[in-house]
């Protein structure tokens, strides 16, 4: 009977779908919870500003090592375990004092998202079939989407009439319900042999990575291309307050309409792709979405009037579940289960260093430049990341890569 009942009002996607779904929504109300309790608590831009680094800085730390526990632990016991210590630890952050000890709680948390999302990528390859996997990754993406336009009108209407706790405390829930979604699916692997992690086991993983990033590059340089892509979009966002508001001279309603513009754009770009799924393939949602993303960001650097900027969030937001949900199953078709944990990691640890380094590095020829400037030359990065990308997804002799279940290559 274990998680039967549940088992049979839903099925077993569905139910991940649900149990991922809920924590995703719990996450959005969240988000603009501690950034207005940490307002409260300092006064200060910096301090809320400062909750942007201990991500990146907690993914240094940790995801060198992370992958390694994570390919040889029970995946479903892992994410329930890491969604119960994040259930604890966000209940414990109305009750903070003091900044430095949110901080402290906020880099436990992102220790602890360090081994769920590269635990949930391989559970999820795992547990949904290969012809099914396109096709939940769209709606994963819609369900995002929709937390993203949705959840923090939520916090908001929470933090209107009830408190910011509020906020936080459903977040929270929101992980305990997760853990109790998780429990109700089934193993999808034999218990695996316990070893000590020790520097020469995560040397022999590090060499691991690399020796079959070496073999497979193909693979290897679409994953890094499309990180590397992620990075720019994350750096371009990182500015962009100060662009709608200094440089095109946006009101604060204006910019809060631009959001809800994104959000609408990606629920309805994330709903095509769960309807077309079967007829959409990966090549085409990959290629589209990478090129369509970047022409958004061309828009949205060359905008001087509200609707120039909004038709370029309008067709970013459109086309970001295309290429998320074409790329997120690329890379559960060609990376082997058993190396999942370390193979996200590590490229992970690289991205969140590009992260750190692009934002700053935006920032600075921001104030040495004119933000304009930089903005225009990180989209036209882009566009030239996506051609690369576009180019190398439509290699003929690489088209196996993209072989979906109940195809053919066109090369037999």
């Amino acid at each position: 009977m274990h998680g039967g009942f549940l088992i049979t009002l839903l099925n077993k996607n569905n139910l991940l779908l649900f149990g991922l779904g809920i924590s995703t929504f719990g996450d959005f109300i969240y988000l603009v919870a501690i950034n207005i309790l940490v307002l409260q608590l300092t006064g200060s831009a910096a301090a809320v500003a400062g909750l942007w680094i201990i991500g990146p800085a907690a993914s240094l730390l940790t995801k060198f090592w992370s992958g390694s526990i994570v390919d040889r632990m029970n995946k479903r016991k892992l994410m329930i375990g890491t969604d119960i210590a994040r259930a604890l630890l966000v209940a414990l952050i109305p009750f903070c004092e003091s900044v430095y000890l949110i901080y402290v709680v906020l880099f436990f948390l992102s220790l602890s998202k360090a081994f769920f999302e590269p635990a949930s990528i391989a559970y999820i390859t795992a547990l949904v079939p290969e012809a099914d996997r396109k096709r939940f990754n769209s709606f994963r993406s819609l369900i995002t989407s929709s937390a993203f336009l949705v959840g923090p009108a939520i916090s908001g209407v929470l933090i209107l009439f009830a408190s910011v706790e509020a906020s936080i405390w459903i977040n929270s829930v929101s992980f305990l319900i997760s853990a109790v979604m998780l429990n109700a699916l089934p193993d999808v692997e034999a218990e695996l042999e316990r070893t000590k992690i020790t520097l020469g086991v995560l040397r022999e993983d590090w060499r691991v990575v690399y020796l079959f990033s070496r073999k497979h590059g193909y693979i290897a340089a679409i994953y890094f291309l499309s990180q590397f892509f992620m990075v720019i979009a994350l750096g371009m966002d990182a500015q962009e307050v100060v662009f709608t508001r200094e440089i095109l001279l946006l009101t604060e309603a204006e910019y809060g309409f631009l959001i809800s513009i994104t959000g609408i754009g990606s629920i309805v770009g994330a709903s095509v792709v769960s309807a077309l799924s079967a007829k959409l393939s990966v090549k085409v949602l990959m290629s589209s979405g990478f090129l369509l993303v970047s022409a958004g960001y061309l828009f949205y650097a060359f905008s001087f009037s509200f609707w120039s900027v909004a038709a370029g969030f309008l067709i970013l937001g459109f086309f970001n579940p295309f290429w998320g949900t074409g790329f997120m199953t690329f890379y559960q078709n060609n990376v082997p289960f058993d190396l999942m944990g370390r193979f996200t990691s590590l490229f992970g640890m690289l991205q969140s260093i590009l992260q750190i380094v692009f934002i700053m590095l935006i920032g600075f020829t921001g104030d040495v430049f004119p933000l304009r400037y930089s903005i225009i030359t990180a989209s036209i990065l882009m566009l030239l990341v996506s051609v690369v990308l576009i180019g190398l997804i439509s290699t003929p002799s690489k088209s196996s890569f993209y072989i979906e279940k109940g195809e053919k290559s066109i090369d037999q």
